[in-house]
């Protein structure tokens, strides 16, 4: 008989969390302007927000963190990481940040200009704010089918290589690089291939362009090359990890997903003129280039958790569980972005509350009903995250509508997961008596969906 798949890991340590009644979720959202980003995190039953440093440490982290070298300048713990980026990524030249949006904001403060165009596959949320809030233009290049929920394709992620050479060929003079996310988040968290990583590389070499990484999940991303790229099942995931990072310039990195620290991020390049451009702006907007925005012990946790989290038995025991949730899914009738992702699971709003307009924005409608359900804290990637067009100042209504439910890794178990499934399907089931969302009653004018006002549409 065949054994059943079980983590790779055991439980040392535990925190409780609280359940709550529905008359409380009900006055507490409200307070939260029915924003669930404004909730208090000991009124969330089961935190789906984000799996961005919400995830457990393992003990080879917090061993290193009693190591940690807090010297202000050439502490050992900066010459730890950066030796981790060296042997597991390959670039030479390193700048610790606070967080990946912050080093999105040292590199593009050098590299970002008014009238600049970025093209990519579905830059996420900071990304895209940190490029137009700068008056430049963060271009979509995604392939189309990630734009179909339903459809089963390997690499949902992928750049449309069509889309980027005409991008250039109109804005060639204005185009700084070509950014690749790995893995696609604002598409539900899709991989892109090794063979669409070397057709970008290609074309950028053609038009003499450098490639930068998004590389907040790279190694999940790798996991899915060697899982579902021919040619790739035989191959470590360190020795992927090394081939993918060959064909880009740079990286920008959110070390609080795929090295599972609570806090850390960093740039790494092999452009000398990057680093000699992007460093100035670290030391004013960061730190001192040994700390950046990092302590000692979080930059020690950091290199182990990038070791540690390029291995195979790590990912797979994470993606696994994104899986299980998929086929509970699957039982009850849910839509959401096929394959599952590496990191969440994205339910198509437009699927499930068929009565909401877009207008009333369907996917907050459902992250507050799946709240309201049993306390479940989920994030809207759709209308309201997509902002207004710079522009026009409309609501941007041409993307996906998500309810994305991220797991933190090695935090929840599966009968979790089975409680998340049961909210959503009791949601599903009473959709028909769902027939408003929600309006705009003060927003920012960047990056809203993180402090947004809403009221509900009677």
């Amino acid at each position: 008989m065949e054994l059943p798949f079980a983590e790779s890991w055991k439980i040392k340590m535990i925190e409780p969390i609280r359940k709550s009644t529905r008359q409380e979720r009900e006055e507490w959202i409200k307070e939260a302007h029915y924003n669930t980003f404004q909730l208090a995190a000991d009124k969330v039953y089961i935190d789906l927000i984000t799996d961005s440093g919400t995830n457990a440490m393992s003990q080879g982290q917090w061993a290193a963190m009693m190591m940690g070298d807090e010297s202000y300048a050439g502490a050992t713990s900066f010459y730890n990481l950066k030796n981790a980026i060296k042997n597991i990524i390959g670039f030479d030249y390193v700048i610790p940040t606070h967080q990946g949006r912050a080093a999105e904001n040292v590199l593009f403060s050098y590299l970002v200009k008014e009238g600049s165009v970025c093209p990519g596959n579905s830059h996420f949320d900071t990304t895209k704010g940190h490029i137009e809030s700068r008056k430049a233009i963060a271009l979509d290049c995604t392939i189309d089918e990630a734009k179909d929920t339903q459809l089963e394709i390997p690499f949902k992620g992928n750049v449309c290589p069509k889309k980027l050479e005409d991008a250039i060929i109109k804005y060639k003079e204005r185009i700084p690089f070509i950014i690749v996310t790995v893995t696609n988040n604002t598409a539900g968290g899709q991989p892109v291939s090794m063979q669409n990583i070397k057709e970008v590389r290609a074309i950028a070499d053609k038009y003499n362009i450098p490639v930068l990484f998004d590389s907040a999940r790279f190694a999940e991303n790798a996991y899915f090359i060697k899982t579902r790229e021919k040619g790739y099942e035989n191959k470590t995931i360190k020795e992927i990890v090394k081939e993918m990072f060959q064909y880009a310039d740079g990286m920008t990195m959110s070390a609080k997903k795929d090295a599972v620290v609570n806090m850390g991020g960093f740039i790494a390049t092999r452009l000398q003129d990057w680093y000699d451009g992007a460093k100035n702006f670290c030391i004013v907007m960061e730190g001192f280039l040994t700390y950046g925005g990092m302590n000692g012990r979080d930059m020690n946790a950091l290199a182990v958790g990038l070791d540690e989290n390029t291995e195979f038995d790590n990912l797979e025991t994470r993606i696994k569980q994104v899986e299980y949730l998929a086929k509970k899914l699957d039982e009850y009738g849910i839509a959401y972005q096929r394959p599952a992702g590496g990191h969440a699971i994205f339910v198509d709003a437009s699927k499930v509350l068929t009565h909401v307009p877009k207008e009333e924005f369907p996917a907050q409608t459902l992250t507050i009903e799946l709240y309201l359900e049993a306390g479940i804290r989920g994030c809207e990637i759709g209308y309201l995250l997509a902002d207004r067009d710079p522009v026009t100042r409309e609501n941007r209504f041409g993307g996906l509508d998500f309810l994305r439910l991220a797991i933190p890794r090695r935090v929840y178990t599966n009968n979790h997961m089975d409680v998340i499934a049961a909210a959503l399907k009791n949601v599903k089931d009473r959709a028909e008596q769902i027939n408003h969302g929600y309006k705009i009653a003060w927003e920012a004018p960047l990056m809203r969906h993180f402090t947004v006002k809403l009221e509900p549409i009677k």
